[in-house]
């Protein structure tokens, strides 16, 4: 039986319609529907979702740009093994977080938040001007007094902000270019329900160090404060020790 979506954008999500066809294939991959290494022809696409041929093969284009399948001629489209992935781009990240990778997904990248994150906070912390330190340290208390009047919408926000403004002003482009990443990381965890309902005091307390450290320009402070962080997300989450 044939998913028949309208031939417009997606008015769940405002995104074009060969967006919303490839997240579904995607998740067919995941979820082992559309099993790796086997191959679906553009009319197959065409048929399941009841849409053009142009849509279809905008969706699988953008899976290919991903590496997420290979078009080949005669062939068809053959579904890739997720681990070959794209694994640094944000939709690929929101799409293994809402699978049932989601634990692997998430020991993965919070693995490499380990690696990353304290350096970041500690180049934040002696690069970064005066005024992006005052910026991400009010953000930080901000988001504290959020968490602690159990304001947790905005404190999901300005969490996300200041991780994502430590890593754009850690004075490393490279860490820059990864706080899409985090970003995607940290909303999918909220999407997910697998961020507390509730703050814990140490993690609080970590982020107000890692804040203060920042403005003071203490770049050993921050790294370690930041390890804290992301060590004790990895235990919450119950992942294995890093």
């Amino acid at each position: 039986m044939s998913e028949t979506v309208k031939e417009t954008d997606d008015s769940s999500t405002n995104e074009p319609l060969h967006i919303s066809i490839a997240d579904k294939l995607a998740h067919e991959i995941l979820d082992g529907i559309w099993i790796s290494g086997t191959s679906k022809k553009l009319e197959d696409i065409q048929s399941q979702f009841g849409i053009s041929r142009t849509v279809a093969r905008e969706a699988a284009r953008l899976l290919e740009s991903l590496r997420c399948v290979q078009l080949l001629r005669g062939t068809g489209i053959i579904a890739m093994s997720p681990e070959t992935w794209a694994n640094l781009d944000t939709r690929v990240i929101t799409w293994k977080l809402q699978s049932n990778l989601h634990k692997q997904e998430l020991a993965a990248l919070t693995e490499l938040r380990l690696v990353v994150e304290p350096a970041a906070a500690a180049g934040c912390a002696s690069r970064s001007t005066i005024e992006a330190r005052t910026r991400i340290a009010v953000t930080g208390h901000e988001m504290i007094k959020a968490a602690r009047e159990n304001r947790l919408k905005n404190f999901h926000t300005l969490d996300t902000q200041f991780h994502t403004e430590l890593l754009k002003n850690s004075g490393n482009p490279l860490f820059a270019e990864l706080s899409t990443l985090v970003e995607a990381v940290l909303r999918g965890r909220v999407d997910i329900g697998l961020y507390p309902s509730q703050p814990k005091e140490e993690a609080l307390q970590a982020h107000e160090q890692v804040a203060q450290a920042v403005l003071e320009g203490n770049a050993a402070n921050a790294a370690a404060a930041m390890k804290d962080i992301v060590s004790e997300v990895n235990t919450a989450l119950g992942l294995s020790a890093i």
